[in-house]
């Protein structure tokens, strides 16, 4: 009797660990052609972006000049572009970052109101999401440059005759506008969707206690929105740092190269000026920027839910 049921349990233990291996086999053989897709769309353009970043290369050369750390040394020593550019995307991500999140969190309030035409006003906010940023800004420079001088002529408003487009700093202020215009759709929805998640029971204890609207707006709701502004801020965040098709279609870079993003600058040395291992190391630098940015903003968004 020992022996058979010594016999039973080596059985029973073949039997699942013959179970447990057939499972993993089946779970690599249907994730296997996930991780081949993933290798090839990310990983091996990645390993190759790294290897690029250090030569010297003009996109027709069969055999790149390997230069190591030259790349990184002139754009950080010796590249005003890059940082000018640099300056203007961060002016750019900070101001959008703020403008849309505070417009998206204001206008969702009030279109979470039991109004007639909520609806409808939500569809007409989301509406310009749907439209590339190059049309968006193709549509706008039209507007900029003929609209308003019509708009100009009609009125007599002088902020209609203004150069738009012509001077660094409005043309900063256009780009910033249009990118808000275009995009807070997108964020008003998903501040809706945290506003609609709020218990009401909390705010009807908060008006029987006294409290008025706006007390609890600070008190009640916005913390509640926590994970909504964080997932807005690291879309808004991600977005602006990697700004480029409305630069491309409304100003070119104009004027005099004033709105140059990181992204537009890394286009026209790659694409333009045939600097190929120079964009690239460029490229490589977003990148991590990007990440540890994204890192940072991320840990201390969840942080602060956390509390909430």
């Amino acid at each position: 009797m020992p022996y058979t049921n010594c016999e039973e349990r080596g059985a029973s233990m073949f039997k699942s660990l013959g179970r447990k291996w057939s499972e993993k086999l089946e779970f690599g053989i249907f994730t296997l052609p996930v991780l081949i897709c993933i290798a090839v769309a990310f990983y091996i353009p990645f390993a190759m972006t790294i290897r690029y970043s250090l030569t010297k290369w003009n996109g027709i050369a069969k055999n790149p000049t390997f230069v190591g750390l030259d790349n990184f040394k002139q754009i950080f020593m010796g590249d005003t572009n890059f940082a000018n550019s640099a300056w203007f995307t961060i002016k750019y991500a900070i101001l959008y970052i703020v403008l849309v999140n505070v417009l998206a969190i204001l206008l969702a309030v009030i279109l979470d109101m039991k109004l007639r035409t909520s609806s409808w006003l939500r569809a007409a906010f989301f509406i310009p999401y749907i439209l590339s940023l190059v049309i968006v800004g193709f549509i706008w420079k039209f507007i900029f440059m003929q609209g308003f001088e019509s708009l100009g002529e009609s009125t007599g408003w002088g902020i209609f005759n203004l150069s738009w487009l012509g001077e660094p700093g409005l043309a900063f202020i256009s780009i910033l506008l249009v990118s808000i215009w275009q995009s807070i759709g997108f964020y008003l929805v998903i501040y809706i969707a945290g506003l609609q998640s709020v218990p009401g029971d909390l705010k009807e204890a908060a008006t029987v206690d006294g409290a008025g609207p706006v007390r609890r707006f600070f008190s009640i709701t916005l913390p509640l929105l926590a994970p909504s502004i964080t997932i807005s801020v690291f879309m808004a965040l991600t977005n602006s740092i990697k700004v480029f098709d409305v630069i491309l279609s409304l100003t070119g870079g104009g004027p005099g190269g004033t709105t140059y993003s990181i992204a537009y600058d890394i286009y026209r040395d790659t694409f333009q000026n045939n600097l190929y291992g120079y964009g690239t190391a460029k490229a490589l630098i977003l990148f991590v920027a990007v990440l540890f940015v994204t890192i940072i903003q991320l840990t201390i968004f969840k942080r602060r839910e956390v509390e909430a």
